[in-house]
């Protein structure tokens, strides 16, 4: 008994501290994003970036953007995530990113 306590406590442990590491490792270039519309919730999930039509020109918010508002453009929201990349047409909006959360509000998608 005591042998389980002194082998299998410290063993069990570090499993525990190995599986932490493993998990803030997976999310050190993720984001949450939610894209959202006046009728639905497009789009809600973590990403490794996403492409905006901004009014200005295109542009692409990566983990740790600076916190900026921005005006958005009808055109192509483009969500990459570890596994693929997706395309959401978009009728104009805003964006707002803050401390690697990105909240798109859209007047609508192409589809809706």
């Amino acid at each position: 008994m005591r042998y389980e306590k002194e082998i299998l406590t410290p063993i069990s442990n570090l499993i525990s501290q190995i599986s932490y590491l493993i998990s803030q490792i997976s999310n050190l270039n993720h984001m949450k994003l939610e894209i959202l519309t006046p009728d639905k919730k497009v789009f809600e999930g973590e990403v490794r970036s996403v492409t905006v039509p901004g009014t200005m020109g295109s542009f692409e918010v990566l983990k740790d953007h600076a916190p900026v508002i921005s005006t958005l453009e009808d055109g192509k929201v483009i969500i990459r995530t570890d596994k693929d990349e997706e395309t959401i047409f978009i009728k104009g909006g805003v964006i707002e990113v803050l401390n690697n959360n990105i909240m798109v509000l859209a007047e609508g998608t192409q589809n809706s």
